[in-house]
């Protein structure tokens, strides 16, 4: 397994394309849709690869904080994760984490804080993973409730 920064080429476009389209397919969190390419570039792509297949990616941008002042000053630079996703073959065998870590190593020059959202249906899992895997705190909730 190999994981890595990856400079934006149509190949990766492509993939990264393809693997949200499967994401979206799961139907695993709420009001997910596959990317274009326009939601891609301008992030920084981190991926893992095996045997020459994306089998996870990583991505996001670095952002001067507007507005979070609970937990930083107003222009504090901070990593906000867009997406991570692992394909379901090597999800629970540490392959986030693993690239969530190598996000951090490679960041902590640059910032020292990552901020993330998720829309998760398997709430319970995703806190599990970020909070008791990833050492990550608890900053805020956004709930909803559809009437019909």
């Amino acid at each position: 397994m190999i994981i890595e920064e990856r400079q934006i080429t149509d190949q990766l476009i492509q993939d990264l394309i393809d693997l949200s389209r499967d994401w979206a397919e799961e139907e695993s969190c709420y009001g997910y849709r596959p990317n274009k390419k326009e939601d891609i570039i301008g992030n920084r792509i981190f991926v893992a690869v095996e045997e020459k297949r994306v089998c996870g990616y990583l991505l996001g941008n670095i952002h001067p904080s507007k507005g979070m002042k609970s937990i930083m000053e107003d222009g504090t630079p901070y990593f906000e994760v867009e997406e991570i996703y692992v394909i379901p073959s090597r999800r629970s065998q540490g392959l986030g984490a693993e690239l969530f870590r190598y996000v951090e190593e490679r960041l902590k020059e640059d910032v020292n804080i990552i901020v993330l959202s998720t829309a998760t249906k398997n709430w319970k899992a995703i806190f599990h993973f970020y909070l008791d895997e990833l050492g990550m705190d608890f900053w805020s909730a956004r709930l909803f409730k559809r009437i019909v």
